[in-house]
């Protein structure tokens, strides 16, 4: 049996380490994902340059779920999309692939619950996956992992460190904020709001 876990970090850095030590513990590279924020354009396309809205729905395609061996693995095949809510976001992997579906659906409205949708379907809590979206619009990364019982210790651990934030503890500091749930509508992030 498989049981989703997830982590929210504030740095990408933290995440991509989390992703490493994952891999490292045995969870297979198509069984973990991640989501990040890609406002500052950090993460460019598979040729090194900065992705515009519209090239990143054209190139996310090819992109995401790209099969990469390697060093790098599961990170060097990050795919640039744009989502309504959350803005330009770099992803990879299964819930990458998922929200890349949910996308190219024809109900735009429906992609915007594209990050919520995938994550409940996995057995997320729609609460925590309120503010997991919510995380990833203001500039965090998320990194889920499907991972078998004898691997859930092992990834729990991983996911729990000291540099993943507290859920509950960030969802009441949104809610103190006035923040109810994640909004598909609402503009991109801007930490001086």
């Amino acid at each position: 049996m498989t049981k989703t876990l997830t982590a929210l970090f504030d740095r990408y850095e933290d995440a991509e380490a989390a992703v490493s030590r994952l891999e490292r513990a045995g969870v297979p590279q198509d069984d973990i994902s991640i989501v990040a924020h890609n406002g500052d354009g950090r993460h460019k396309t598979l040729d090194g340059a900065a992705a515009s809205p519209a090239a990143a729905d054209a190139e996310s395609g090819a992109e995401i779920g790209a099969a990469v061996g390697g060093i790098g693995g599961l990170l060097a095949g990050l795919g640039l999309l744009v989502i309504p809510g959350l803005g330009p976001v770099a992803a990879a992997g299964w819930l990458g692939s998922t929200i890349l579906g949910a996308l190219g659906g024809a109900v735009v409205g429906g992609a915007a619950g594209g990050l919520v949708g995938a994550l409940t379907d996995a057995g997320v809590p729609e609460a925590d996956a309120n503010v997991y979206a919510e995380g990833v619009r203001r500039g965090g990364s998320l990194v889920s992992a499907r991972v078998e019982d004898r691997l859930e210790d092992t990834a729990r651990a991983i996911l729990d460190g000291d540099t993943s934030v507290d859920l509950a503890e960030r969802g009441s500091m949104y809610r103190s904020e006035g923040w109810t749930r994640f909004d598909p509508e609402a503009p991109d992030y801007n930490r001086a709001m």
